[in-house]
C-alpha cells in the first residue's frame, strides 16, 4: 500500500490521525506503517458508537452433557472409534498459543513458561507430552497446528527448534499467525502504539480457523485428509489432546462438534457454561449468568448450567469451512491499552481506557448444528495457569500435576 492508498483508507474510516507522525519516520518505518494500515481491518471500529447494530444474545436454555457414567460404560467403543480416526490421519490438533506470559511475570510467550520445581518443565513441553500419549497409543503422529501472534511468533518458533520440538515429529507441525485487530479509544479512534505503529491485539480465540485459511493451511488439511480438528488452549497443562475417547464419542454421537466440560467447582466459577441459545448449542459466559439462570435446576435438582467449558473443542472440518465466511459476532471488550497521547508521549494506563475487538470460539460452537458436551474429571484434565498465585495459578497447576504423577 502506498501513501495515497493509505490516506484514502484512513479517510473512509475516520482514522486519518494514524499518519500524524509520518513525516518524522524513517523510510523503513514508513513502509512498515503503510503495510500495517493496509492489512488492518478497520471496518469494526464503527461498532463502538453503533452498538445497537451488534446482535444480542438469544433465549438461553439448559443443555445436558454426556456424563462420566455413560462415558465409562461405552468407553471401549469410543476409544476404538477414536483410535481408528487418529490412525487414519483424520484428526488434527490446533494449539492456541498467541499469548504472552505477562500475568505470570514473564516477557516470553506463555508456552515458554517453566513450571518445573526440580527441573525444567515448560508449558509447551507438558502439552506435547500429553499429545505423545495418544501418538504412542495410536502409533502415528497427530498433525499439530500451532497458532502464534505477531508478538510471539518468532520467539515461539525459535524455542521449539531449540527444544527439538520436545521429541515431536517436526514434519507434522505447522505454525501460523493469528490475525490482529485494532485497539481504539472510547470514541472509536484507533490508538498509535508508536509513532510508526498502530495499536493492535489478537482478534480473540474465535479467529483461529480464518487465520489458518489466510495462512494457506486449509490446503494442508485437505492434503493430510484431516476431517476433525481438536482446538485447545495453551494454559491448561493437563489438557488431553486428540483424546481417542472424546473423538470417538463425538463421532458416534453424529454431532458436528464436541466440547470437553467439567462440573463447576461453584456456581459462580469463572468459566462459560454449555447451554442452548435459541435452540442451538452455545455457551453462556459466567458474567452473563443472571440470578434466574443460577437458580435454574434440572429434574434431579442439580444446577441446570453446571457444566463449564475448558477450551477443548472438536470440530468437523467441512463444517468449519462452511461457517468461515459467515459474519461472526463481534465482542467489544474494555481494556487497558498502552498508547501515545496527542503530544507523542507513551502512556501506560492503570485502568481501562479503550476497546479491543474479539471473536470467540463459543460463537463457532453456536454456528454448528449440534455439539456433544463431554464430561471429564477436572482434577485429571483441568489445570489452567492464568495467574502466578492463588486460583487457576502456577501453584494450583503444580499441585494438580503432582496428583497426576507428573514429575516437576
Amino acid at each position: 500500500m502506498d501513501l495515497k492508498e493509505a490516506q484514502e483508507k484512513l479517510k473512509k474510516y475516520g482514522q486519518e490521525h494514524l499518519l500524524r507522525y509520518y513525516d518524522e519516520l524513517s523510510d523503513e518505518d514508513r513502509q512498515q506503517l503503510l503495510a500495517q494500515i493496509g492489512k488492518t481491518d478497520m471496518s469494526m471500529t464503527h461498532f463502538v458508537k453503533d452498538r445497537d447494530q451488534l446482535p444480542g444474545r438469544g433465549v438461553i436454555s439448559p443443555l445436558g452433557a454426556m456424563e462420566l457414567p455413560e462415558i465409562e460404560e461405552k468407553k471401549e467403543l469410543f476409544r476404538k472409534t477414536g483410535l481408528a480416526a487418529v490412525r487414519a490421519g483424520k484428526v488434527g490438533a490446533v494449539l492456541l498459543a498467541g499469548g504472552m506470559g505477562t500475568r505470570l511475570g514473564s516477557d516470553n510467550p506463555k508456552c515458554m513458561y517453566d513450571i518445573g520445581i526440580t527441573k525444567h518443565v515448560y508449558i509447551m513441553q507438558r502439552l506435547i507430552e500429553n499429545l505423545m500419549d495418544v501418538v504412542n497409543e495410536a502409533g502415528t503422529f497427530v498433525p499439530l497446528f500451532i497458532m502464534t501472534s505477531e508478538k510471539n511468533h518468532d520467539t515461539t518458533v525459535r524455542f521449539m527448534e531449540e527444544m527439538n520440538f520436545f521429541g515431536y515429529d517436526r514434519k507434522k507441525v505447522w505454525f501460523f499467525e493469528q490475525d490482529m485487530a485494532p485497539a481504539t479509544d472510547y470514541d472509536g479512534k484507533i490508538f498509535l502504539e508508536e509513532k510508526g505503529r498502530i495499536a493492535t491485539s489478537p482478534n480473540g480465540n474465535g479467529g483461529w480457523f480464518t487465520s489458518m485459511g489466510k495462512a494457506g493451511l486449509i490446503d494442508v488439511l485437505h492434503e493430510e485428509g484431516i476431517e476433525w480438528l481438536n482446538v485447545f488452549a495453551v494454559d491448561n497443562v493437563l489438557q488431553r489432546i486428540a483424546d481417542p475417547v472424546f473423538v470417538g464419542a463425538t463421532i458416534e454421537s453424529g454431532c458436528a462438534s464436541g466440547a470437553k466440560v467439567v462440573r463447576k467447582a461453584e456456581e459462580n466459577e469463572k468459566v462459560g457454561a454449555m447451554c442452548l441459545e435459541d435452540g442451538r448449542p452455545s455457551i453462556v459466559e459466567y458474567y452473563e449468568m443472571t440470578p434466574e439462570l443460577l437458580a435454574a435446576r434440572t429434574s434431579a435438582g442439580e444446577p441446570a448450567y453446571n457444566f463449564g467449558v475448558i477450551l477443548n473443542y472438536l470440530f468437523r472440518e467441512p463444517d468449519l469451512e462452511k461457517i468461515m465466511n459467515e459474519d461472526f459476532p463481534l465482542h467489544i471488550v474494555e481494556k487497558k491499552i498502552p498508547h501515545l497521547d496527542e503530544t507523542g508521549v507513551k502512556i501506560s494506563p492503570d485502568k481501562p481506557n479503550g476497546y479491543k475487538f474479539e471473536q470467540l470460539v463459543l460463537d463457532m460452537v453456536h454456528q454448528m448444528d449440534s455439539c456433544l458436551p463431554f464430561e471429564v474429571l477436572r482434577e485429571r484434565e483441568f489445570a489452567p495457569i492464568k495467574n502466578a498465585t492463588g486460583v487457576d495459578s502456577v501453584e494450583s497447576a503444580r499441585e494438580l500435576c503432582k496428583k497426576n504423577g507428573i514429575e516437576l
